[in-house]
């Protein structure tokens, strides 16, 4: 088995190695001096078991041509499997036609990663269950709830949880993670999204007086969502709100928004590589190293990803 790291994430890539007590693979992964992407394999892959760990996070486009990139020269090298290991996917909310003559780019990304010569894809929370049907090989999509149910219960056992979905599309999640809370009360959020980017906050459906609300979504981008729905649990009584977050893609002025809001913290995976949020006061990372770590040595050993989230 082999672990090859591309750019866009090399903490985590390196926090996997530690886990599975594997050094990375060697390889040079570089831009030509008009941006064009290089990669080099510096070892011997031919037969081996290969797992390139790369999210497609910001920059989206020059962190997919690296993997494409990766991928390919893997395949040119006799790798006997590649695994396109993303645990963040990018384009992921682009997984329908919101209109007419839109793409569907979910899909397209899905097919480039098949066709540059992956064998199966490792990814975690996507944005929906069915882009898993967009690739025509296996994919696996690993859950963040069991890493953030124990952080939750470490920090927030003491108190009368309930957990919030920000809006109806997230329900299900929230209810799982509820379910892994001692089957903690559900509370939802209806909003109504004027424009792409903006959410207005209507009412929330539930009893949250007096309880610690736990916000939980996939992705976190403005943080508009998160933030008015926060302001809205602490008017309807609840006496504080956090949330926990698959991806903090965390553009624009997120991180001063959240800094702003009334939540006591917002949590996020190391999925996608941010500087800076260890600086903040609300703005907490937890690592997702140890969950890809276990489900990449169930891939290489054949044994059962899914036994992971019983």
């Amino acid at each position: 088995m082999k672990l090859l790291a591309g750019n866009s994430n090399l903490p985590l890539a390196k926090a996997i190695a530690d886990y599975l007590e594997l050094p990375l693979t060697q390889a040079s992964v570089r831009r030509f001096a008009d941006e064009e992407v290089f990669v080099e394999i510096q070892e011997n892959v031919r037969g081996e078991d290969v797992f390139v760990v790369q999210s497609t996070s910001f920059p989206t486009n020059d962190n997919l041509m690296e993997l494409l990139i990766c991928i390919d020269a893997l395949k040119r090298a006799s790798a006997k499997r590649i695994t396109a290991v993303i645990p963040y996917f990018g384009y992921a909310r682009q997984d329908r036609k919101p209109g007419p003559r839109t793409p569907i780019s979910a899909k397209l990304v899905a097919n480039l990663i098949t066709k540059a010569g992956a064998d199966r894809v490792l990814t975690m929370d996507l944005h929906a269950g069915q882009i898993q049907g967009f690739f025509d090989i296996p994919t696996d999509n690993l859950w963040a709830a069991p890493v953030m149910a124990a952080d939750i219960q470490a920090r927030y056992s003491n108190k009368r949880l309930m957990v919030v979905s920000p809006d109806v599309g997230g329900v299900v999640r929230a209810r799982s993670l509820a379910k892994r809370l001692d089957n903690a009360p559900l509370a939802i959020v209806d909003k109504r999204r004027e424009r792409a980017g903006e959410s207005e906050v209507m009412n929330i459906i539930g009893d949250v007086e007096g309880h610690c609300c736990v916000l939980v979504d996939d992705i976190v981008d403005s943080a508009g969502t998160l933030c008015n729905a926060a302001a809205a649990l602490k008017e309807q009584g609840a006496t504080e709100v956090v949330a926990y977050c698959s991806h903090g893609v965390l553009s624009g002025g997120a991180q001063a928004r959240v800094t702003a809001s009334v939540l006591t913290e917002l949590v996020v995976t190391d999925s996608i590589f941010r500087e800076g949020l260890d600086g903040s006061t609300k703005l907490r990372r937890l690592t997702i190293a140890p969950l890809f770590g276990e489900a990449i040595h169930r891939i290489a050993d054949e044994s059962s990803v899914s036994s992971l989230f019983d």
